[in-house]
């Protein structure tokens, strides 16, 4: 599928961080299941939304960098629907909800960062440190179709599918963006060798997705892993490695298990990991996109943008 995403291009792209972990531990807000999106039925979980994505969106006016608005949709699909207790409808219009509020700070901030891209977020059906039951592509499809096709009436500009734990599921997303003549990001995630939950190495699930598609992600990424868990399966010249362009990494170096069993947030140290980040980015200059993911907020993306910015120079 072609696309003409900006963030394929040479500017650095920043998005936000953990936006579930940042609301449950800094906001002190009850997140039932992560479901973030169900802030949007009232004024005020929106408006602590709008300031969520505010904080980042004036780091990229500052650093004159683009950004990538993600729609607090990683729990917005079927099954974690169900457990919420929302009907097909209501889901349905959280989805296109999602997206309204992002196109409305894009275009309140549009003047002042210089690129904005709006995106749907999708999840994975089943727990992001665990794969559970591996559906196949055909289901993955069938399953995601909704939520996708939801981002595309309410005029989503793409789709990223963040945590993926396995390659199958990545492939219906994929499936079910085209259809919707959406471009897609493939975000995998990673345990502490590098390789997805179901064991498989990452250059393996980015290739069989790719293999399955014709290439029809418009780029991968990495998310929920601390770069100290992936950096080492980046080391070859394998061609998969060029189409891996953004990094979404944890701020704890702490295993999925210890994350999940852990009653703390650990937070990390934002300065080592805007250096670790620019360490990756010397080393692979095809990654254009950088946020975070479990643990890390504003601080931490701010210093990615400040550490990356003089690798870029």
């Amino acid at each position: 599928m072609t696309t003409t995403l900006p963030q394929l291009g040479e500017r650095l792209f920043l998005t936000d961080g953990g936006l579930e972990t940042t609301l449950i531990f800094h906001e002190g807000i009850e997140l039932p299941h992560f479901a973030a999106f169900m802030l949007l039925k009232d004024a005020r979980g929106r408006m602590t939304l709008r300031r969520y994505y505010e904080r980042y969106l004036q780091i990229a006016a500052d650093q004159r960098l683009g950004f990538i608005l993600e729609a607090p949709t990683w729990r917005a699909s079927p099954d974690w629907a169900a457990r919420l207790g929302l009907a097909a409808g209501e889901l349905e219009l959280f989805n296109r909800d999602a997206i309204r509020l992002l196109h409305e700070l894009a275009a309140e901030w549009r003047g002042r960062v210089p690129q904005v891209v709006v995106s749907g977020c999708v999840g994975p059906r089943g727990d992001g440190y665990d794969p559970g039951e591996v559906m196949n592509a055909e289901e993955a499809r069938r399953y995601h179709a909704g939520q996708v096709a939801s981002f595309a009436a309410a005029g989503a500009e793409m789709v990223c599918a963040i945590t993926m734990t396995n390659a199958p599921e990545a492939i219906g997303v994929v499936r079910a963006a085209h259809a919707a003549r959406l471009p897609v990001a493939i975000s995998f995630t990673v345990e502490t060798d590098g390789a997805l939950p179901t064991g498989q190495p990452l250059g393996e699930a980015i290739s069989a997705v790719d293999a399955a598609t014709a290439q029809g992600p418009a780029y991968y990424m990495v998310n929920c892993a601390h770069p100290s868990h992936f950096a080492q399966a980046l080391e070859t010249d394998a061609p998969w490695v060029a189409r891996l362009r953004g990094l979404r990494a944890n701020a704890s170096r702490r295993s999925h298990q210890e994350l999940n069993d852990a009653p703390d947030l650990d937070d990390g140290n934002p300065a080592e990991l805007g250096q670790e980040h620019a360490a990756l980015l010397r080393r692979h200059r095809h990654i254009r996109v950088l946020g975070g993911c479990c643990g890390t907020d504003h601080r931490h993306v701010a210093a990615m943008s400040r550490a990356c910015l003089e690798v870029s120079a």
